[in-house]
């Protein structure tokens, strides 16, 4: 491996590319996979014309000529469209990165040291680049995300990914790094994931690590904390986690992991008292710290790892392989995550080595996760946002009219086509016995190959099937009515008694496993939870389904909305809004929310409920008209305010304010302004801070939002406007 991750010689600024920008392309198949490809010659870039779609995700100028000047809301949302659909991917959907996590590039890049698995140097160039353009800029570390401050978790693994990457320790981007890490107290206080990261790199010791036991597997299923009870996310890191735990996996020793032993701790590694530092955790990192019975249990099972029972093991060990080969087989190498997907490649890689099928569909797919971009590389939250970006703005054109131009039939036909192909149509390879849930109807939130269900995505994706297929005159009927039964029966599953709807199952574990969150840097991660996003994506579905076939399982959807709109009004927080948890924040989930009391004819002038929020959002307006909420919002769990408006969140408080009927026009007009204002002559607007979170604590991009939201916004707030100062006119009193 010297040879594949040898030293580079690194500027020591990242402003400009470190490769050709003119070589990069994205690579488009199979039903919306994403692959960049950088070529090595001229006769390959005159085949391979570079496209919109690559320029834009690139950073580069497009150079398009400026459209009239938007004379109104709706003028404004049509120039957007014309130029969002510039980068409509030939199959149908739109691309985009779904970067901003810090700690996903350092997994990457370590899992496939570890495993031997090389990079292309140009992979190599432009990842080294990303993180040093990620920098924070006064002390040079890295936080959990893009916008967070400098913390052990992303410094201490940031820094050893460059340095595998090929910078030398000397360089200056490495010497502040150093210096900052070492000021936070050094790797020894890095939180349980980044613990288990340097273990496999052996340049931090397994003793250091409170244990991952793989004979949790073997439980009996019927215990309430068995691990199929998690939620999904948290169970498919753990499985390979425990598997590696259990073997004890360790990079061999070589020349850049002893310097790394050197280099990562201000104090001598070999003198490090390691079963001291399990529960080190840097100040600056805890979010979520241990309970008092998660120390207790890691006593215990501590104590068990020094008189563990081989054959017990050695079964266990097989059991967590077991369900790694089944997640690896159900989701075609992708699995759920990009934390999942690089601890499965390093298990299989061990278990199987280079030569073997898994290690090389494992290969393969990892690129599915790079994304390049004006930075450079990145590893994104997943290997795509696709069906979501595809459900928002199919959505806001048939609501808007912007459908029914001419000039956007062919793109609307396109966005079908994509959907009809990305449907899941059976349930998993292995279903029951990889505790997955129904997926026959399904659309996931990326692909169809990634396979997860989930239940907004679902949601949005059958709405968007809907009104493409009912609303409009031109398009073909592709998805017959009994794949849309699918849908409705797969999302009539997922509802839980308190009403509401969880991400991707039905709550399995009782409230107390959040108990034994072993992470310290993410919260609400051991079971499902139920979010009003979610809630609302999947009762609209169902009452815009309702319209087109009344008599199909009325009574249960009937029942479903009723008993989500108790949820509703039971989460709706004393202030008025509403708490976020995939988006920033109040403004997110309050607009999902007031979209549902919508449904049932809740709105401003009906229901406290719906008033309550509206006041909520007009007393968060700024003076120049627009809204903007920071991501700490979701931390705290109330409303901070960012230090500039923001256009995405402007939109959402004026869609959530339509939704319940607000009567006062000036507040809308304001906001309406606002957004048009940063409107660029081509009809583009420009990328500003982070949109989106999980788990309370980390920010992840969703930039394909700066556009399907504005035009959508846009358009229905020119119908409502006017609709709206007709009625003042005719009541004889304006506002």
């Amino acid at each position: 491996m010297d040879a594949a991750y040898s030293r580079l010689a690194i500027p020591s600024s990242a402003s400009k590319p470190f490769t050709d920008y003119t070589r990069w392309r994205l690579l488009v198949s199979d039903s919306g996979r994403h692959t960049w490809k950088y070529l090595k010659t001229d006769e390959e870039c005159a085949k391979w014309p570079q496209t919109s779609e690559d320029k834009f995700w690139l950073g580069m100028a497009l150079n398009y000529e400026a459209l009239a000047p938007a004379k109104d809301p709706l003028a404004a949302a049509r120039n957007g469209y014309t130029f969002y659909k510039t980068l409509q991917s030939h199959d149908g959907h739109w691309s985009g990165e779904y970067g901003g996590p810090m700690f996903l590039l350092p997994g990457l890049v370590i899992g496939s040291y570890v495993s031997g698995m090389d990079f292309k140097l140009e992979e190599r160039q432009e990842m080294i680049r990303y993180l040093m353009n990620r920098a924070n800029p006064e002390d040079g570390g890295w936080g959990i995300h893009v916008e967070g401050h400098s913390t052990v978790f992303g410094t201490g693994l940031n820094y050893t990914a460059l340095r595998l990457l090929g910078m030398d320790a000397d360089h200056p981007v490495c010497t502040k790094a150093r210096a900052t890490l070492h000021k936070l107290g050094g790797a020894t206080g890095i939180p349980a994931w980044g613990k288990f990261w340097l273990s496999l790199l052996n340049a931090y010791d397994w003793e250091g690590n409170n244990p991952v036991p793989p004979e949790l597997w073997l439980l009996p299923e019927w215990l309430p904390f068995h691990p199929h009870k998690w939620w999904i996310h948290t169970r498919t890191v753990y499985v390979p986690m425990s598997y590696l735990y259990g073997v004890r996996f360790t990079a061999p020793e070589n020349d850049l992991i002893l310097a790394l032993r050197e280099e990562l701790y201000p104090e001598n590694y070999y003198s490090i008292n390691w079963p001291a530092q399990r529960n080190n955790v840097c100040k600056a990192d805890l979010y979520a710290p241990h309970s008092t019975i998660f120390d207790m249990i890691n006593v215990v099972l501590g104590g068990y790892e020094h008189c563990v029972l081989p054959p017990l093991r050695k079964a266990a060990v097989a059991r967590a392989y077991q369900l790694i080969v089944f997640e690896d087989e159900n989701t075609g190498y992708q699995t759920l995550g990009p934390v999942s997907k690089m601890f499965n490649l390093v298990a299989r890689a061990y278990a199987e080595g280079p030569e073997s099928d898994a290690f090389r569909l494992h290969k393969e797919k990892r690129d599915d996760f790079m994304w390049m971009g004006g930075d450079g590389m990145m590893m994104c939250g997943t290997n795509g946002s696709q069906l979501w970006d595809v459900g928002f703005i199919t959505q806001a054109l048939v609501e808007t009219g912007l459908a029914e131009l001419p000039e956007n039939r062919e793109s609307l036909i396109k966005a079908l086509e994509w959907l009809e192909d990305s449907q899941v149509l059976d349930n998993p390879k292995h279903y029951k016995t990889s505790y997955r849930h129904a997926t026959k109807g399904a659309w996931g939130f990326s692909t169809k190959e990634q396979g997860y269900t989930v239940s907004d995505c679902t949601a949005e994706g059958l709405k968007a099937v809907l009104y493409l297929q009912k609303d409009l005159s031109f398009t073909p009927k592709l998805i017959s009515d009994r794949r849309i039964f699918d849908a409705v029966d797969l999302l009539l599953t997922l509802q839980n008694p308190s009403g509401g709807f969880a991400s991707y199952e039905p709550i399995r574990g009782p409230r107390w496993l959040e108990l034994l969150n072993p992470a310290e840097v993410f919260g609400d991660i051991m079971i499902e939870y139920c979010y009003p996003e979610c809630t609302t994506s999947v009762i609209t579905a169902l009452s815009i389904f309702r319209q087109h076939y009344k008599d199909y399982r009325a009574a249960d959807i009937a029942r479903t909305i009723k008993t989500a709109i108790v949820y509703l009004h039971d989460c709706q927080q004393l202030e008025g809004g509403w708490f976020g948890s995939w988006g920033i924040c109040f403004t997110y989930a309050t607009q999902f929310a007031l979209e549902s009391l919508s449904l049932v004819g809740e709105t401003y002038e009906t229901s406290k409920s719906a008033r309550r929020a509206c006041e909520f959002l007009i007393g968060k307006q700024r003076a120049d008209g627009g809204w903007g909420e920071s991501y700490k919002s979701c931390e705290v769990g109330k409303w901070i305010e960012h230090a500039d408006t923001q256009v995405v969140q402007t939109c959402w408080a004026i869609m959530a304010l339509m939704y319940a009927r607000y009567p006062h026009a000036e507040p809308l007009e304001r906001g309406v302004a606002l957004v048009m204002s940063r409107q660029l002559p081509d009809g583009s607007w420009p990328q500003e801070a982070i949109e989106g979170i999980f788990n309370k604590t980390c920010a992840i991009a969703y930039p394909n939002f700066k556009f399907s939201f504005p035009i959508w916004m846009l358009g229905k707030a020119h119908t409502y406007l006017n609709d709206l100062r007709a009625k003042t006119k005719t009541n004889g009193h304006s506002k």
